[in-house]
């Protein structure tokens, strides 16, 4: 009876250090669980905000990019109104491909008679394409982040703009010197558009040579 009670509490007392044993077990598993939950927590925290600054920063691009896409409608599509004097207008179209901004642009005329939208290659032969290829230029050198420094130099520019709107693209011309304080250097055949600059020289060709000349009278 005496051996048999021995046994017990030796079983019980064994038993006891093996429950400590577990509890101990079960104390550095709950806190090691509670780390990674702590650390769980500052890992879903960090990776809110980076989704937040992303969206911050799409929003951000989205809004630069719409405020530079109005800024360029606008000035084209008050270029092609006073030249044209007509109610033409300047658009920008664009689509997010494969996460790449894609811009298509359009010229439209609306009226009481008709809705037409083109593209401007497609627009009264090359007179649109050469107004809007000019108003772009311009646009793009002031609206430009960081600014673009220097004159704006054009190379035949309303080539293709029939005689009748050619005085407007001279004045055209003129008024976005004076109003962006920007020297334009041109090379043009076109007698009024050389008559508009402050100094002007005339090329000609002298054999096999070029000769440049100051031009007083054109």
């Amino acid at each position: 009876m005496n051996e048999n009670i021995r046994l017990l509490e030796q079983n019980l007392n064994n038993f006891g250090s093996f429950i400590h044993r577990q509890e101990g077990k079960r104390d550095q598993l709950v806190e090691l669980k509670q780390t990674y939950e702590n650390e769980l927590t500052i890992i879903i925290e960090d990776l809110d905000l980076l989704e937040q600054v992303m969206i911050l920063f799409q929003k951000t691009s989205e809004y630069a990019r719409n405020q530079a896409k109005y800024q360029i409608e606008n000035l084209v599509t008050k270029c092609l109104q006073y030249i044209f004097e007509t109610n033409i207008e300047f658009k920008i179209e664009i689509e997010e491909l494969r996460n790449k901004a894609s811009a298509e642009f359009y010229v439209i005329n609306d009226t009481p008679d008709f809705f037409l939208k083109t593209k401007p290659e497609q627009s009264r032969g090359g007179g649109i394409v050469d107004i809007v290829s000019l108003a772009l230029r311009i646009s793009f050198m002031q609206t430009h982040k960081p600014a673009i420094e220097g004159p704006l130099i054009l190379d035949e520019p309303a080539k293709h703009v029939s005689e009748d709107y050619i005085y407007n693209v001279g004045d055209f011309l003129r008024q976005s010197s004076e109003m962006f304080n920007r020297q334009i250097i041109m090379v043009t055949h076109n007698s009024h558009l050389a008559s508009l600059s402050e100094n002007t020289h005339r090329v000609e060709l002298s054999g096999t040579s070029s000769v440049v000349r100051p031009a007083k009278n054109l």
